[in-house]
């Protein structure tokens, strides 16, 4: 099928952030160092926490098993390193949440090779035994949601998927881990596309890019040229574009409806390194035990994309890639909806596409003034929210006006804080709306 090139985007809001940490994007995926200890937390994807099934003294190898999934909305947790369990104990993970984390210490050679083994022959695998195996490997959404992958491609049969979309976005400022992949694993990714198609049981897939991509364009369109059913979609550059809902709408002009999904307008979005991961696992026998994160931010002397074991320390990066000054904040993920960490003890998990170092400057807290009714907020929110109205009944404690404003339907991407010129915390106060409604759903089970 001829690749079509069409810039698109989509409708409703959306800014244009200053094109920060693109320092990164020539540089090609380095291995980082490997770390002396590991902290692996036994939750890492939404749903139910992984059960440990490994104790101090134990021996493990790279990949072994050492939390089991628990339920259908979990996966198995691997060793990214081979070692000695030292203790399983419970600590806070990267969004502050308290988990079980197993701790190794690293001892003997690490083994290079995928598998040691012959790419297994995935066309001859039925649906079910795919699936099985994306579950035992351990893949979850790389873009962020850490959602388990099987579940997604687990269409229900009232539901009808009729197109595949691949996030290639990567919308905020200073990431290119995804942008690095896409460059560097072309072959892996187009047989992960022809897995996603056989489980998902569709003829059309669309990749979207943004133009501000031109050599990621011009590479995979040329490498799905000659292939029936996929497209490369050329997409303006705006944020939060990488959203399932914005994705949607700007490649197929379909709207999810509100609390809606993606399957109930016949699509599944799969981020990149999710559709390379799933090949990896399908085709390679290997676990999620490592993913690409970007590093970079003001202060770092060597910023780039390194390819980091799970439960590597922040502390053990930073001290490869080197600062400049104390960081005055570190941030897992991007400078738009990633998490402030209160130190640097924390793990890399499946979840972490960046970490970014602030300094103390740019880290300095700031006071918000009055809102100046600008409406600023309302222009540039994607889903079409008041913010400011959304805020005010939030902080009265009208929860059941907030929710009738639309407060569910926010996607806390940070565009209404951006923009706002009286520098209120807006995305952080519905965000606390959010969580104050899952603590009266909590209390009143």
């Amino acid at each position: 099928m001829k690749t079509k090139i069409k810039p698109s985007t989509f409708p409703l809001g959306g800014i244009h952030p200053r094109s920060l940490g693109f320092n990164t994007m020539d540089n090609e995926i380095k291995n980082a160092d490997l770390p002396h200890f590991v902290s692996i937390p036994l939750s890492q994807h939404i749903g139910v926490p992984a059960n440990a099934v490994v104790k101090p003294g134990d021996i493990v190898k790279t990949g072994d098993v050492i939390g089991e999934s628990s339920g259908f909305v979990s996966v198995n947790i691997h060793s990214s390193v081979p070692g000695k369990v030292l203790e399983i104990k419970k600590g806070y993970s990267a969004i502050g949440s308290m988990t079980e984390m197993v701790v190794i210490e690293f001892e003997g050679e690490l083994n290079m090779s995928r598998t040691g083994k012959s790419p297994v022959k995935w066309k001859d695998m039925s649906c079910e035994d795919i699936i099985k195996k994306i579950k035992d490997m351990g893949i979850v959404g790389l873009g962020g949601a850490t959602f388990p992958t099987h579940i997604k491609y687990s269409v229900p049969s009232d539901k009808k998927i009729t197109e595949l979309v691949i996030n290639a976005v990567e919308c905020e400022p200073y990431l290119s881990a995804d942008y690095r992949v896409m460059l560097e694993k072309i072959d892996d990714m187009l047989i992960g596309i022809e897995i996603a198609k056989k489980l998902l049981n569709v003829k059309n897939v669309y990749i979207g890019i943004e133009d501000d991509k031109p050599e990621a364009i011009q590479k995979i369109s040329e490498a799905v040229s000659n292939i029936e059913g996929i497209e490369v979609v050329d997409l303006q550059h705006k944020y939060p574009q990488g959203g399932e809902k914005q994705l949607i709408k700007a490649i197929l002009g379909r709207e999810v409806p509100s609390g809606g999904l993606p399957l109930d307008v016949g699509v599944v979005v799969s981020n990149i390194g999710t559709i390379v991961a799933v090949k990896e696992a399908v085709v390679d026998g290997k676990p999620l035990t490592e993913r690409v994160v970007t590093v970079t931010g003001s202060i770092v002397k060597n910023p780039g994309n390194y390819k980091i074991k799970i439960g590597t320390m922040i502390k053990d990066v930073l001290a490869e890639v080197g600062l400049i000054e104390d960081p005055g904040k570190i941030v897992m993920g991007g400078p738009m909806m990633g998490l402030a960490q209160y130190n640097d003890e924390m793990p890399v998990t499946k979840g972490t596409s960046g970490i970014l170092v602030l300094s103390k400057k740019q880290a300095k807290a700031y006071h918000h003034a009055p809102c100046v009714r600008c409406g600023k907020c309302i222009s540039v929110c994607p889903m079409g929210l008041d913010p400011t109205l959304l805020c005010t009944s939030i902080e009265l404690d009208r929860a059941e006006k907030a929710i009738e404003q639309g407060q569910n339907d926010c996607i806390e991407c940070g565009c209404c804080s951006y923009t706002c010129p009286s520098q209120k915390h807006l995305a952080q106060t519905i965000k606390l709306g959010k969580l104050r409604q899952i603590a009266r759903r909590k209390g009143e089970a």
